[in-house]
């Protein structure tokens, strides 16, 4: 969800990450297998060379825009209290209902996760060469159908 951080004492680095930069931010479902983002292992990562991070420090009195589907980076520069407030933007059925802090993604997302992971299984039981051919074409399909060429 789109969420406004509130720095109520002490301070924080803040690092943001387009939407559009998931595919180099070596995901494990919702969060990054990279920890260390100031000194990442670029043998291990290579492409989070190609990340563009927009950074930011909150000090107390400071207000951060978050929006939703943005990665982000908190870092405690000290201690301190911080407060989000989270809102709903689509329609309330998109929202898993028993998400008290807006950190699931919309049931729908949810729901095609569940679906493409079934479907991988599925391509499992043929020999390589063809669900090679099947997992090409439904990565097609899915770019045809799914990107948008104006999300930003």
């Amino acid at each position: 969800m789109d969420n406004f951080l509130i720095q109520i004492t002490g301070k924080k680095r803040v690092i943001l990450y387009n939407p559009r930069d998931a595919p180099y931010l070596y995901l494990s479902g919702t969060k990054s297998e990279i920890l260390n983002v100031d000194n990442p292992d670029l043998e291990k990562y290579p492409l989070f060379m190609k990340v563009r991070r927009y950074e930011c420090s909150l000090e107390a009195g400071d207000v951060l825009f978050i929006p939703a589907l943005w990665f982000h980076n908190v870092i405690s520069e000290e201690f301190g209290v911080g407060v989000n407030v989270f809102w709903k933007h689509l329609p309330s059925e998109c929202y898993d209902k028993t998400d008290t802090y807006g950190n699931k993604d919309p049931t729908a997302a949810s729901r095609a996760v569940q679906i493409l992971d079934r479907a991988l299984k599925t391509l499992e039981e043929l020999p390589e060469e063809y669900r090679d051919f099947y997992a090409r074409r439904m990565v097609l399909r899915i770019q045809e159908k799914a990107y948008s060429t104006n999300y930003e």
